[in-house]
């Protein structure tokens, strides 16, 4: 005699497979939406300077402030990054509302192509805001071959504004650090910009 399927197992498959396909769909939401969060806060923090993340911005101040800073410059790589990377200058005194071009050298040491990324923030955090960077290599994969060595510029400015700002009174000076990592699957990624030009303070 054939035993049909047992009573109530059908709907229970049936269940199961919902809650697997709900479990599934809820899962590629979330890596979807965790994918996308990443650039979507760059791009937060870009606009407003979150978290002592610069400004991006299109151009040059239309205004010079009265206060002048010291702008210092820090440079790191990862561990695993056989590269040497370091700022031509040290630092500079900047009016508020000028624009400076810096520019950090960075050497390849290894015996094949690398690609790595750079990331950076400004100290201290109430600076993000008023520093507004017109030009970097920042968030852009760069790829150098054994024993090349690049200059990548930096183009920025600090916001008059800071002059009002309570916090920024306080300050005589911030710091632009740059952290170099290593990209394990480079996508097309362009060549920093060749340029051997003194850096124009």
């Amino acid at each position: 005699m054939t035993k049909g399927p047992l009573p109530g197992l059908a709907d229970t498959d049936r269940r199961n497979r919902k809650v697997a396909l709900t479990t599934l769909s809820v899962a590629l939401f979330m890596g979807g939406a965790a994918w996308a969060a990443v650039p979507l806060y760059k791009m937060f923090c870009q606009a407003t300077g979150f978290g002592g993340t610069p400004r991006q911005v299109d151009s040059a101040s239309p205004t010079r402030g009265e206060r002048t800073l010291t702008v210092r410059f820090d440079a790191n790589t990862s561990g695993d990054l056989n590269w040497t990377f370091a700022p031509e200058a040290n630092s500079i005194r900047l009016q508020t509302g000028e624009t400076a071009t810096i520019f950090y050298r960075v050497t390849n040491h290894s015996k094949h192509s690398v690609t790595g990324m750079a990331t950076y923030n400004v100290t201290p955090d109430q600076a993000g805001p008023y520093f507004n960077k017109i030009s970097c290599f920042c968030f852009t994969e760069q790829t150098l071959a054994p024993g090349e060595t690049i200059d990548m510029p930096v183009v920025f400015y600090l916001d008059p504004a800071l002059e009002k700002d309570a916090v920024m009174k306080l300050t005589e000076g911030v710091t632009l650090s740059y952290t170099f990592v290593p990209v394990r699957q480079p996508k097309n990624a362009p060549v920093a910009a060749r340029d051997s030009g003194t850096p124009k303070l």
